[in-house]
């Protein structure tokens, strides 16, 4: 998959407050980039704690659930989109359907 915005995955990890993200953004960003998703259900085959929201929304728990990143899929163009990432009250502060 081609993922959009990386930027914004590094942003976070550079804050003094998010530094233990950095490994595991890491680790989604490498897998994302290698991964051929067709569809939600590849998403789920490989992360069950995923959760698939409507208009291609898919949430991911990253550093056993302290993170939230939301990202949008173009599953017929092989593109992620980073639309948000946060701590679990910054996630409860957000429409996860619409930022």
């Amino acid at each position: 998959m081609r993922v959009i915005a990386v930027r914004t995955l590094k942003e976070f990890w550079e804050r003094p407050a998010h530094r233990d993200a950095e490994q595991p953004l890491r680790a989604w960003y490498a897998e994302a980039r290698e991964a051929d998703w067709r569809g939600p259900k590849d998403i789920k085959s490989k992360h069950l704690s995923a959760s698939i929201l409507g208009d291609n929304r898919v949430v991911f728990n990253i550093k056993g659930n302290k993170y939230r990143l939301i990202v949008a899929v173009k599953y017929d163009f092989r593109i992620v989109y980073i639309r948000f990432i946060g701590t679990h009250k910054d996630y409860d502060a957000v429409d996860a359907r619409s930022v």
